[in-house]
């Protein structure tokens, strides 16, 4: 442990012991002073990221990684509205998660909790900064956030935002911590800090989650990779399927939710060609195909370029045979990320549902929508793809654990 950390720990776990009273509304007062703040401050956070910025195209990140970093007016009205949608959620700390009575006169009920202290290791892309403090803050726990060394600047700006916002509601500053410095050391004994952080939840590239998943001796909650394909199957409509399968690797190819895979049913290459591989030429996508998927424009795939992830404007393309064969090819080259089906069978959707095991399946809808934002949470903290306490989307009420509130009546056991 360094010296840092121990301290930051121990600010946070105290902080976590005033947060898990804080009552829901003074943690609303908090994360609307804090997106009033971020928008108020959007010059000085621009500034802070055009530094960033800087610092990507001299270190030479992709394309990719470029976009995650950047900020506009767009993406800061996002953050600041992430930070509203949160509030106005309810509370999820004390909520009874279900109740019963036992025939020897007990009352139980499960109520949620606050986990305590989160630490989170990030890269790249500065929102996480508020999403992260956010959402920890609404579900009553404490934060150490770490972001990447490419975001430094921006996530120190942001993170002067959500700390005004704690100080509006009167809440300590060490509710919300971000590690002063880009020094790696600080990355590892946040992995080793098991006297201060509860558990640890990495954001990034598979070398981020995998050095954490490797290294942590924090519980951890995690992806390793997304993954996601799309299968067309024998009865989608042409239609939708050109404008999800576009979408899900077009819109942005640098996050977890976009398409790395697309697996056409033979019975849909029959009636339609290749209509799916020249849009995605035409958009200026780089198509690895593999055997009769193999049209002018496309680069012949290897077997490696199934089960990548790309997080660029690449895709691999394979014919299938049915759904079975879709099932089969995602069991073996996917991540248990997320997955789409396009088809008007209900059968078939059903079966696709039922015998895949991904944290998130979607049906006739692109995998960009893989977000916590989207479904409804406000923000994420990550997809989880474990299938231990948190799945899918990690939003506030994820963040929670739960206890037992048992009542009785001078009642005693035989």
């Amino acid at each position: 442990m360094t010296d840092t950390m121990t301290a930051m720990g121990r600010a946070a776990r105290a902080a976590a012991q005033e947060l898990a009273t804080a009552d829901g509304a003074t943690k609303t007062l908090a994360l609307n002073a804090a997106a009033d703040a971020i928008w108020d401050t959007r010059a000085a956070i621009l500034s802070a990221n055009a530094k960033d910025m800087d610092y990507g195209r001299d270190t030479g990140l992709s394309p990719a990684m470029m976009d995650r970093l950047m900020l506009d007016d767009g993406r800061i009205q996002a953050m600041a509205d992430g930070l509203r949608a949160v509030a106005s959620q309810d509370d999820p700390v004390g909520a009874v998660i279900t109740a019963w009575d036992r025939p020897n006169g007990l009352h139980i009920e499960r109520v949620r909790t606050p986990i305590g202290v989160i630490g989170v290791i990030y890269e790249s892309r500065p929102n996480v900064t508020a999403d992260a403090g956010a959402l920890c803050l609404k579900s009553g726990n404490a934060v150490i956030l770490r972001g990447g060394s490419e975001g430094f600047n921006s996530s120190t700006a942001i993170h002067a935002a959500l700390v005004t916002g704690l100080r509006a509601a009167g809440l300590p500053d060490a509710a919300i911590q971000l590690v002063p410095t880009r020094d790696r050391a600080e990355v590892t004994a946040m992995l080793h800090a098991v006297d201060h952080i509860d558990v640890i939840v990495p954001r990034g590239g598979k070398g981020l989650v995998g050095l954490v998943q490797r290294e942590a001796r924090v519980p951890v909650f995690a992806h390793l990779e997304g993954i996601c394909h799309v299968y067309v199957d024998g009865a989608a409509d042409l239609d939708k399927s050109r404008a999800v399968v576009l979408n899900a690797k077009t819109r942005r190819t640098g996050i977890c939710g976009s398409a790395e895979c697309l697996l056409i049913d033979r019975a849909f290459w029959n009636r339609h060609g290749s209509v799916l591989i020249r849009d995605l030429l035409a958009a200026g996508v780089e198509v690895r195909a593999d055997g009769d998927a193999r049209i002018d424009g496309t680069v012949a795939a290897t077997e490696a370029d199934f089960g990548h992830e790309f997080l660029d404007m690449i895709i691999a393309v394979r014919i299938v045979d049915g759904v079975d064969a879709a099932i089969a090819h995602i069991r073996r080259y996917g991540s248990n990320h997320t997955e789409a089906i396009l088809t008007e069978d209900d059968a078939t959707a059903d079966r696709f549902f039922r015998q895949l095991d991904s944290a998130i399946l979607l049906r006739n809808a692109s995998t960009q929508f893989a977000d916590g934002g989207e479904f409804g949470m406000g923000a994420e903290i990550g997809i989880a793809t474990g299938k231990l306490h948190a799945r899918g989307p990690v939003g506030a009420e994820q963040l929670t654990s739960f206890k037992y509130l048992v009542t009785g009546d001078g009642t005693i056991r035989p």
